[in-house]
């Protein structure tokens, strides 16, 4: 176990019943169930601001709430909770016709997770940042973090581990595992005016002279900002973000992408052009991931299997994007599966129950139970985010926000669960975390 016992010119910054480290959606929703179950709650998070890649990462979408026919609703909660307070506000919209989806504001919904952390009575670290554990016969006893006041200790009964990387697990020294073929991480910007729909076309015949290749990307608009647009256009291909220096090398990969995309349609389409924001961070999609009680498969997955402890529900297709050939597949609950290659160049679609010989009815919607959050080594953490088990297909679908939502509020209810019983998280019974979320 990689831990430490800091004590010169280590302030105190408190003990709480539960610390959560990382303030992305994952760890606020984490922290907030938390909170209203009574506890004492702290949140650590190293930016200026909540919300993670949905915020400082730009991506302005939270997927459907729904079934794949749109009849039953499957997700409620937290997530509902913010999307109808964006809504209502007038920063978020219903996209979409039969799978809709929320598009919103992400300067915006900075805000509304302001507002919701401090109406919960939680105790906010910005700009604070983990640096290494505490520990003590098999449990973490405190997090030494740095910011503005110097380095500190921040005491807890609880942890949850929601950094993405899983920075306490790696301290921990939990078995981790890196998949063969990581899906990379992609640059993100506002771009000002609309871009024309052969985009693609554009690259093949002029993105050489930019030092740009013909890759997969996305956009969409952003509700109350009329002529502004999200984009995702390139990937940075290998690169392993939980490193500093790949990570240092991917944020200024992807900046020169950006700039470069903007300085081609400036020529090509409008002289107009111009990028109007930069996410603070790079839109990292996966790293390492650590070992729980359950991994989730593809084909569980995609077939619906059910659990007696379910915690998350979802219809959010697999999504792989390539490593290293600018191309990305879809497989949807459905048995609908294709692959895109570049901006449209090239398109190869399947079904993929066909394939298998799977006969029975599309499910409609996928499950995974409460054991995705339960490791084997530390009383009193859980790792929740992107870092979770799964194999290659069934990460694809798990790790957009809709998703990761979800586990958080399962992990900081089963945080209240330990304590409330005075067990460890490995005894705690999922069905009992279940009951609590319904």
């Amino acid at each position: 176990m990689n831990s430490t016992n800091i004590t010169l010119s280590c302030k105190d910054f408190g003990h709480f019943d539960v610390v959560v480290v990382g303030g992305g959606c994952t760890g606020v929703f984490a922290a907030v169930r938390a909170a209203r179950k009574g506890l004492k709650v702290a949140i650590v998070e190293k930016s200026n601001c909540f919300g993670g890649v949905a915020t400082n990462g730009l991506v302005n979408i939270w997927h459907s709430l729904y079934d794949i026919y749109n009849k039953e609703q499957i997700i409620g909660g937290l997530t509902q909770e913010l999307a109808e307070t964006l809504i209502n506000r007038g920063y978020g919209n219903l996209e979409g016709t039969v799978s809709r989806y929320i598009s919103f504001d992400p300067n915006a919904l900075k805000m509304i997770l302001d507002e919701l952390v401090i109406n919960s009575g939680i105790k906010v670290f910005f700009h604070t940042f983990y640096h290494s554990l505490v520990t003590r016969e098999g449990g973490i006893e405190a997090v030494i973090v740095a910011n503005k006041d110097g380095l500190g200790r921040i005491g807890a009964d609880f942890f949850i581990d929601a950094t993405g990387d899983g920075d306490l697990c790696r301290d921990c020294g939990l078995e981790s595992y890196v998949d063969s073929a990581i899906q990379p991480p992609s640059p993100c910007c506002f771009l000002d005016k609309n871009i024309r729909s052969d985009l693609g076309e554009l690259i093949r015949l002029h993105g050489a002279e930019f030092g740009l290749e013909d890759d997969w990307g996305w956009g969409g608009t952003i509700p109350g900002l009329e002529d502004i647009n999200f984009r995702a256009d390139f990937h940075i291909f290998g690169k392993m973000c939980n490193h500093a220096d790949q990570l240092t090398e991917a944020e200024i990969e992807g900046r020169k992408k950006i700039y470069a995309l903007g300085e081609l349609l400036k020529k090509y389409d409008d002289p107009g052009h111009a990028i109007v924001a930069l996410s603070s961070h790079i839109g990292i999609r996966e790293t390492v991931h650590y070992k729980t009680r359950f991994q989730a498969t593809e084909l569980e997955l995609l077939t619906g299997k059910s659990y007696e402890d379910t915690v998350m529900r979802g219809t959010y297709r697999v999504d792989i994007h390539h490593q290293n050939d600018n191309g990305i597949t879809f497989k949807y609950l459905s048995g609908k599966q294709v692959t895109y290659y570049g901006k449209g160049n090239q398109t190869v679609t399947r079904n993929w129950m066909e394939d298998m010989g799977i006969t029975c009815t599309p499910a409609p919607y996928y499950q995974v139970p409460f054991r995705i959050l339960v490791q084997e080594k530390i009383r009193n953490l859980i790792p929740v985010g992107r870092m979770l088990n799964a194999d290659r297909g069934s990460f694809g679908a798990l790790r957009v926000m809709v998703n990761l939502n979800q586990l958080g509020e399962a992990a900081g209810t089963a945080a209240y669960c330990c304590l409330d019983e005075g067990k460890p998280i490995q005894d705690i019974c999922g069905k009992r975390v279940q009951k609590e979320l319904q």
